[in-house]
């Protein structure tokens, strides 16, 4: 499918002023990268903490940031803010079958037959 027939999912975009200062549209944008960012810091962090008593303190901020990231994405996909591109199924199961078959050949565990 090329770019042109890509259908966009998404809602009616809430309309906001087009001016130089900050308008909802931009500030929850904002929020939404900072928490973009936090999620993906402290999912580095709970991978390599190696003390389980900070590793118990960081998980419940981790699940903080990120249920908050995802109301965020919520607010600015039901205001039309954020489209995604549908995908044709075909290349999904594709892609699926590409991802899934790397990473049986990259894995330690593979049993030798």
């Amino acid at each position: 499918m090329n770019q042109q027939n890509q259908q966009k999912i998404g809602n009616q975009e809430t309309p906001v002023p087009k001016t130089s200062t900050m308008n909802d549209r931009d500030f929850v944008n904002e929020l939404l990268t900072t928490e973009k960012y936090m999620t993906a810091a402290y999912s580095t962090a709970l991978n390599e903490l190696s003390h389980e008593s900070l590793y118990q303190a960081v998980q419940p901020l981790f699940n903080e940031a990120q249920n908050v990231q995802r109301r965020l994405y919520q607010v600015m996909f039901q205001n039309g803010w954020y489209k995604v591109e549908a995908e044709d199924a075909q290349k999904i199961q594709q892609s699926y079958q590409q991802f899934h078959s790397t990473l049986q050949d990259q894995s330690p565990y593979q049993q030798n037959q």
